[in-house]
């Protein structure tokens, strides 16, 4: 299986403490690894990524956006969520709105599939394992609820091209390259 790439802004956020620790099949991602995904360009050839990341400075918009998180909820299936994500609440509209405007003609620069929906500015904090059981599913879903994000903030102030880590065991992405907005 090839490696999946993506446009997204690299998360600096302070005040994050994820306690208690997670139940079993529950990936935490380590600080290096938080990012608000802009575009998911997915299984696309590196010369392809590489294509839509030179667009990058055809966007305007894009700008530093300091914020906080409204809570926290599981993302993907509604029956089986993959992701635990930290909602954003102050910062929303300006990250919809970088969004709203980029995502669409990064993804056709990249031949990558359309994404139709709406922008929801996120951050996934931790990943559940495909294997989950349903019993460890829902402990997962508890730890989540039990989340305290009220005094977290966060500045994005960059995007970046995201790929696959070599050692997926020490963090899961990294930065190929990186684009920092002028303050």
């Amino acid at each position: 299986m090839g490696a999946n790439w993506f446009i997204a802004f690299p998360m600096q956020v302070r005040n994050l403490h994820l306690r208690p620790a997670p139940p079993p099949r529950v990936r935490v991602f380590g600080s290096s690894d938080l990012h608000l995904t802009l575009g998911f360009l997915g299984a696309v050839q590196e010369s392809d990524a590489r294509n839509a990341w030179d667009r990058i400075g055809d966007f305007a918009s894009f700008r530093e956006v300091k914020g906080s998180f409204s809570g926290v909820e599981p993302l993907g299936h509604p029956r089986k969520p993959s992701a635990i994500a930290a909602i954003v609440d102050t910062g929303r509209d300006a990250l919809s709105e970088m969004i709203a405007e980029a995502r669409d003609p990064l993804l056709r620069a990249a031949g990558a599939p359309e994404d139709r929906r709406p922008p929801l500015p996120h951050m996934t904090l931790a990943r559940i394992q495909r294997r989950a059981r349903a019993i460890e599913r829902r402990e997962a879903l508890r730890w989540a609820q039990a989340i305290d994000l009220r005094d977290v903030v966060f500045t994005a102030s960059a995007l970046a091209l995201y790929t696959w880590a070599a050692d997926r065991q020490e963090r899961l992405f990294q930065i190929i390259e990186r684009h920092d907005f002028d303050s």
